[in-house]
């Protein structure tokens, strides 16, 4: 099967947190970093996710924030640092390639927040992904 969604890390689940509908699921990406998945119990069972699981984190590249540090005091569990490998801007938008340990990640914002940031290659970044945002499949 072939996937539109760019951004896909491989990593191994650590843990997984059951509510009554939905779980969190905890992945430590193959770099080391650790990610937060906020999924249906559902896919948990149906994906047979438990400690020790392979997965790919994936997530649309409409739903990976850039800031220019770590950001405190907000609900975003997901922060990982990184450092902009391309830019590339058209008339109103931009994708921005994010290289961060074990992978990489692609950024679509718009061609204001690229100049109000000053990203460019070479520039340090956090990416900033709801875990609500992060979707996981097996290998």
């Amino acid at each position: 099967m072939s996937l539109s969604i760019r951004n896909q890390i491989p990593g191994t689940v650590t843990a997984v947190t059951s509510g009554e509908v939905m779980a969190t699921v905890k992945v430590r990406l193959d770099g080391g970093q650790d990610l937060t998945a906020a999924i249906t119990l559902e896919a948990v069972k149906d994906l047979g996710l438990a400690e020790g699981s392979a997965v790919h984190a994936m997530m649309k590249s409409t739903e990976v924030a850039l800031a220019t540090a770590r950001v405190e005091g907000l609900s975003i569990r997901n922060q990982l640092p990184g450092t902009v490998s391309d830019v590339a801007t058209g008339g109103a938008m931009a994708t921005v390639k994010v290289t961060v340990d074990g992978g990489e990640l692609t950024a679509a914002v718009t061609k204001d927040a690229v100049t109000d940031l000053a990203l460019a290659a070479g520039s340090p970044v956090v990416a900033l992904i709801k875990s609500t945002e992060v979707s996981l499949a097996t290998t």
